[in-house]
């Protein structure tokens, strides 16, 4: 039977995504994996190595310098002692500089000017220059320049590749949270196999302590199981029979026995990591942004540089002057800290927020999650609990009592997973009644179920539904509070016999976001196939400020449309299946809890825990990630605005010159204040 067919959402609990990928596919995915951290940490460890032994020979740069020593109104001279300074810088320039002007050659030979050309630019400048002006030409040595110049930028791409490789490790982690074997059922004992041999259906049983191998529904035993490194949630979750496990999860207590639910590609943990893969990789708009930002500045640098030298010739000042100037703008002009700027930020929240449970498929919705000004809920397992019970049951039918119509309900609900159903056979196995058999049993989407029973045709309905089979639902049910779904029988003509009442809790975080999300100053709507009267004491409880009641699934979409019109920056939290079309029109789309929303295409942003809490730290987090994206973005580039200028003399006649040791000492702590910046991003859970 499919999830929603009252019209009701379906209980958003993390679903069983079978196992990790089934034979070789996961081993070649993590093998794919490992050997590209091998490559990645072989690439930091040389970044690393170049990095401390640049910094160690910085220091007799920094000591034999004239400015330094002047600056620090010391004398240090020896015969030769400019010729060494030149030797140590020559070393430094070829070893150090070596990334970038290999990078240069590649950015040339591609046609990209980029990031790499202007740090060679601005290296090879610094170098031939002072070289000149060891061998003759008048002007300033600034070989240290080059030398703190060279050791910030392997700092840098060596802070940026070590965060990427932090983000691509955590990926490995979680293809190594599935062990290696697992206890196959045979009969009344088990046998140990491969996880890789495991195939859906197969039973499993899993020990307390042990590590779950495979996604799937528990068919016997109770436990409490740990899945805080899938979903970033502490408390440990109760699990019993009918419950959906995640493998790589960790029983505490209690023994399990799981029927897998798939394999391949449809595991939970494969889908994680693709989308976490794909989100690494993809590129937003702020961070395409950056990328302009740093080809037009590697053009204008070279341009500016280019018209500083060719003015100060022409008003006159020697060779030296106009070649210092153009080569302070240049160095001073490397856009590191904005190539930085975006990336180092994106690659630290993507990691972030798989680890919380918070898994981006779309990274601009990720960011515009700051523009969000109304948020549409699904009521069901997302502000309540999803845990229905029946409250009271209505016969309205002389020629059926209580039992008889709970009898009906139970026998078109057997084969149903949702939680109305669940409630509903509960209820029937409490009070004891009569088995019936439904036979030519047909679910009619988002509106209720129908079966031959007893040779006679009986079908549930939603309220919806029974209007459209011209039904009146008598005035004493219209006030109940609550859920209520309708039983009609088609005996020679349709006929309203029964109707069951059933209950949801409130979820007690459903209070805590609220609260939360409206200190953001964001309103917060509810979507429900319920009656009027249940929407209105769910929507009064938690204070929302409307709701949208008796929607069918066909019709989210068209509400959310409504809010649109008026000018609302909509979000759409669902369940990612009947909801599909609800999340594609809103604005940001969050699909939440079970596994199979981790398929829906539609959604932009996958919450893996149905707690409402988490939706308030995805869009807190998600402004926190934009605004070090803009902090970063605006650092890196009001240097820049600021600096060339400067550098290029323009305030000359007032006495100001930045002199290029001054620019490259800005530059430098521009790069590592970017740095420090992306660093300090946390999700506030």
């Amino acid at each position: 039977m499919e999830h929603g067919h009252y019209g009701y959402e379906p209980m958003g609990k993390p679903s069983a995504m079978a196992g990790m990928e089934s034979s070789h596919e996961m081993k070649h995915d993590h093998d794919h994996q490992a050997g590209y951290n091998k490559h990645a940490g072989h690439s930091v460890e040389i970044f690393k190595k170049k990095f401390y032994i640049s910094l160690v020979l910085t220091l007799p740069v920094l000591f034999l310098s004239p400015f330094i020593q002047n600056l620090l109104n010391v004398s240090f001279k020896f015969a030769g002692d400019q010729l060494v300074l030149f030797l140590i810088s020559s070393f430094l320039f070829f070893f150090g500089g070596s990334p970038f002007l290999k990078g240069a050659l590649g950015e040339i030979k591609h046609h990209s000017l980029g990031m790499m050309t202007l740090i060679s630019l601005a290296i090879s400048v610094a170098y031939f220059y002072s070289s000149a002006v060891t061998f003759g030409l008048r002007g300033e040595v600034f070989f240290w320049e080059l030398a703190t110049l060279i050791d910030i930028m392997l700092l840098g791409h060596y802070l940026e590749m070590k965060s990427v490789m932090g983000a691509s490790r955590a990926l490995e982690k979680l293809s190594q949270l599935i062990p290696d074997k697992a206890h196959l059922k045979k009969g009344n004992g088990a046998v140990e196999i491969n996880v890789s041999d495991l195939k859906k259906g197969d039973v499993i049983l899993v020990k307390p302590g042990e590590k779950i191998p495979s996604d799937g529904i528990v068919i016997k035993g109770e436990s409490f199981v740990n899945e805080s490194m899938l979903t970033g949630e502490a408390k440990p979750v109760a699990k019993q029979s009918g419950d959906k496990v995640i493998g790589g999860s960790i029983t505490e207590e209690g023994s399990l026995e799981i029927r897998v639910a798939g394999v391949g590609e449809e595991t939970y943990l494969s889908k994680v990591i693709k989308l976490v893969k794909d989100a690494q990789s993809s590129k937003s708009k702020t961070q395409l942004l950056a990328d302009r930002a740093a080809f037009w500045l590697t053009l204008s640098a070279m341009a500016i540089s280019a018209i500083t030298f060719i003015t100060w010739l022409a008003l006159g000042r020697d060779l030296a002057f106009a070649i210092e100037r153009a080569a302070t703008v240049l160095i001073i002009a490397c856009p590191h800290a904005l190539g930085l700027a975006v990336p180092l930020v994106v690659a630290i929240s993507t990691a972030l927020s798989a680890q919380n449970g918070l898994l981006i498929r779309n990274r601009t919705a990720f960011e515009n999650s700051r523009r969000i000004t109304i948020i549409i809920f699904d009521k069901t397992g997302t502000l309540t609990k999803g845990t229905f019970s029946v409250k009271k049951i209505y016969a309205l039918d002389n020629s059926y009592d209580e039992n008889k119509i709970l009898a009906v309900a139970e026998a078109l609900e057997k084969n149903s997973e949702h939680p109305i159903a669940r409630a509903v056979i509960k209820e029937a196995e409490s009070r004891g009644v009569k088995n019936l058999v439904a036979e030519k049993f047909r679910a009619i989407k988002g509106k209720g179920v129908e079966a031959i029973i007893e040779n006679k045709k009986f079908i549930i309905s939603s309220p919806g539904y029974l209007k459209e089979l011209g039904l009146v639902v008598p005035d004493h049910l219209n006030q109940a509070e609550g859920t209520m779904i309708f039983i009609v029988v088609n005996d020679e003509k349709l006929s309203l016999i029964g109707a069951l009442n059933l209950s949801d809790t409130i979820r007690d975080e459903s209070f805590e976001a609220i609260k939360s999300l409206r200190r953001e100053g964001i309103k917060m709507w509810m979507l429900t196939g319920d009656n009027e009267s249940s929407a209105k004491s769910v929507a009064e409880e938690l204070k929302l400020d409307g709701y949208f009641a008796g929607v069918l699934p066909h019709e989210k979409q068209e509400k959310v449309k409504e809010l649109q019109a008026k000018g609302e920056f909509v979000a759409m939290v669902g369940d990612g299946i009947n909801d599909a079309p609800a999340l594609a029109q809103a604005n940001v789309g969050i699909a939440i809890g079970s596994g199979t929303d981790i398929a829906a295409e539609t959604a932009d942003i996958i919450l893996v825990n149905s707690n409402p809490e988490d939706i308030a730290s995805l869009i807190l987090f998600g402004k926190a990630t934009y605004k070090k994206m803009v902090q970063n973005l605006a650092w890196a580039t009001s240097y820049n605005v600021i600096a060339i200028p400067l550098a290029a003399g323009v305030l000359a006649g007032y006495g100001i010159l930045l002199s290029p040791a001054l620019g490259a000492v800005f530059m430098s702590l521009s790069t590592v204040m970017v740095a420090i910046n992306a660093k300090f991003l946390r999700v506030k859970k």
